[in-house]
């Protein structure tokens, strides 16, 4: 079995710390500053033979009012519903306060099995500490520091007591990366590969919306303030038989605009996880398409490689003919690298469009894996030649491109070979890239074209 196991404790504990510890590698964003953590976020572990479920969560503040205090502990309560056993983490430095004793009489009213962890012990300091814990009823704490890896031996044989080893189950999240290589499978089974997804864009124009609305679950912390959102979280989801792996992630300002550095461990885990992607899908404000921090996200991403969906929110509210007309002009002028984005209007809110934008988001996939076959590619290669020779190179002498073939797809690269290749314009590769893109149906993906020069075959002969 894989057993599930809340990490809770109020701001400033340690509870990320540890998430990235069991995790085994830094997934959580980490910050002096308290209260970073906002959603709930799972990864899988391993703590020695016992397969765990680790759920990070909102560090536990107390509110009466609809703010974002009371939403968080919303998202922190559906974690100690979802886990098998909590670990309840104190800052043993700063001893016992009144927030700790609060949450504590709240866990106990939930019924879960909790393990009381004594953080930051990392001397004899926190003895008093440790002593005053029992109080909150939760049994011996552990001393422990998540940091140094300290008591992780005694961590274990608490946590022992409620797993029996069985077979581990699929986890939520996954490190993203994927083979690039050649590799021919069947169609079946290329259906069963598991999509990354990301979702990407300025604050507020509705990103952890859309997740949720996919997802059909509040399982991302949303509302009207700016930057809810703070790290990358990724949910296991399934649509129409396909897996999908969907990552939310934090809102990108202007570069010039970022000083502050928990923003910008932010905006690294952003961009981490869009680059990490397959399919990355941009969501713009209806009343505000393609701005120039918009486009700078979409070069970014097809620089990295990874295929591209614009998605228009707000399309309810939205003044439609004028947002239409200004989205044309500015994929006609300012993105051409990637002519023929897919580009779905939508309202997250209301859930509308949603079908058609994962229509878009597998078309887009199954481009970005196309692979070619030679034949084709050549007859296609020798008809642009012949339509348009390549120009004169250096001494004045035609430049001579001999044929044309697929290295690798996610996404699709082609190597030219050529003779003479010094001097190729690249007006001319942009010509070639253009017309494979509209003559294939590669629309919305970066296409890698390479010129190589070909070896003379009686060069070392006498």
């Amino acid at each position: 079995m894989t057993l599930k196991v809340a990490i809770i404790g109020r701001p400033n504990v340690g509870k990320s710390t540890l998430f990235n510890r069991l995790a085994g590698r830094r997934v959580a964003i980490v910050h002096d500053k308290p209260g970073v953590t906002r959603d709930r976020r799972e990864t899988a572990a391993k703590l020695r033979d016992m397969n765990l479920q680790i759920i990070d969560t909102a560090g536990y503040e107390y509110s009466k009012e609809d703010n974002l205090e009371k939403r968080m502990w919303e998202q922190t309560k559906r974690a100690i519903s979802d886990a098998d056993v909590c670990l309840f983490l104190f800052d043993a430095r700063d001893g016992l306060q009144p927030y700790d004793e609060h949450f504590a009489q709240l866990l106990r009213q939930m019924h879960k099995p909790v393990i009381l962890l004594a953080n930051k012990c990392e001397g004899k300091l926190q003895e008093d500490s440790i002593g005053e814990a029992y109080k909150l009823g939760f049994g011996q704490p552990i001393p422990f520091s998540a940091e140094h890896g300290l008591g992780l031996q005694d961590l274990y044989e608490a946590l022992h007591e409620h797993y029996k080893k069985d077979e581990a189950v699929p986890t939520a999240e996954t490190d993203g990366n994927e083979d690039n290589g050649i590799e021919e499978i069947s169609e079946e089974a290329w259906k069963k590969r598991t999509i990354q997804l990301a979702i990407v864009g300025r604050p507020n124009v509705g990103k952890s919306t859309l997740v949720n609305a996919l997802l059909k679950d509040e399982r991302m912390l949303t509302g009207p303030e700016a930057g809810v959102t703070r790290d990358a979280i990724a949910s296991a989801w399934e649509y129409q038989g396909r897996k999908i792996n969907l990552v939310d992630t934090a809102g990108l300002r202007k570069q010039s605009k970022i000083s502050d550095s928990l923003e910008k461990m932010s905006a690294a885990s952003t961009k981490r996880a869009a680059f990490l992607a397959q399919v990355v899908v941009l969501v713009l404000d209806a009343d505000a398409v393609l701005d120039k921090q918009d486009l700078t996200i979409a070069r970014q991403v097809l620089d990295e490689g990874r295929a591209l969906v614009i998605a228009v929110n707000k399309w309810d509210i939205a003044n439609r003919r004028e947002a239409i007309e200004q989205l044309n002009y500015k994929l006609k002028t300012s993105l051409t690298q990637a002519e023929g984005v897919p580009t779905v209007t939508i309202s997250a809110l209301k859930g509308e469009g949603l079908d058609k934008l994962m229509r878009a988001v597998f078309k887009v996939y199954d481009r970005w894996n196309i692979r070619i076959p030679t034949a084709p590619l050549n007859k296609w290669f020798g008809d642009m030649i012949d339509n348009y020779p390549p120009p004169l190179g250096k001494n004045n002498r035609r430049i001579k491109l001999r044929y044309i073939t697929q290295a690798k797809t996610r996404p699709p690269a082609f190597f030219i070979f050529s003779s003479n290749p010094e001097g190729l314009p690249d007006a001319y590769l942009r010509y070639l890239v253009n017309n494979l893109r509209e003559t294939f149906d590669m629309g919305g993906i970066p296409i890698r074209m390479t010129v190589r020069k070909t070896g003379n075959p009686y060069k070392d002969k006498d």
